[in-house]
């Protein structure tokens, strides 16, 4: 009789949020429990270390936000930050380079002789790049906004009008809590963010049993 037995395959998560909602936390508790993370912030920095990406950034939007083969990351923020269209020629260079290196990783871990049961996408923009279809489970941290200013603030020193505008610069968090599959609050303390994230991931464990 043939083995009907299905090939292991990792749950995919997509974890997401806005500024200061306290995804890292999440993955890092999520990397704990025994998931492997794919940080869609950390391949894009990747991204702009590839010369090929350095050289379209200086063609399409300026020599000047490159000096000495490296990006020069305060200019190309001031840069697209209230330009819509340099932010679309921006992200048309690193999306497609970040989408190929998340693609390979992930395959690689798939494919590994021992593969994490579950495999997390931090993206902060997953919802307003349009890639909310390609996981098992979309996960949405939420926090009240002045909660996440006095956050971010602390930690990055980042002026509050900043901060605002960042968020404002994105989907509305409770659009994002609603087309979510788990929302977990952190607008308490760690022991309370830690004890969400545990049933999360037994739920998530279970995906595969």
């Amino acid at each position: 009789m043939a083995d009907d037995k299905q090939p292991f395959r990792a749950v995919r998560v997509g974890l997401t949020g806005n500024i200061g909602s306290g995804k890292s936390a999440v993955a890092e508790r999520l990397v704990a429990k025994g998931a492997a993370v794919i940080d869609a912030d950390v391949l894009a920095k990747q991204a702009t270390a590839d010369p090929e990406v350095l050289a379209c950034i200086a063609d399409m939007l300026g020599e000047h936000l490159v000096q000495d083969g490296q990006l020069d990351r305060q200019a190309t923020a001031a840069l697209v930050f209230d330009n819509p269209d340099a932010r679309a020629r921006l992200n048309s260079i690193i999306h497609p380079w970040v989408a190929g290196a998340r693609d390979a990783r992930e395959t690689s871990l798939q494919q590994a002789k021992n593969p994490p049961p579950v495999i997390v996408h931090d993206i902060p923009l997953l919802f307003e790049t349009g890639q909310q279809d390609d996981f098992d489970v979309l996960v949405v941290v939420t926090a009240p906004l002045e909660q996440r200013i006095a956050r971010v603030h602390a930690r990055s020193q980042l002026a509050e009008d900043d901060i605002r505008a960042r968020d404002a610069a994105q989907m509305p968090l409770a659009d994002k809590a609603a087309r979510a599959d788990v929302v977990i609050d952190n607008s308490r303390d760690l022991p309370a963010l830690n004890q969400q994230v545990d049933d999360v991931w037994n739920t998530l464990i279970g995906l595969n049993e």
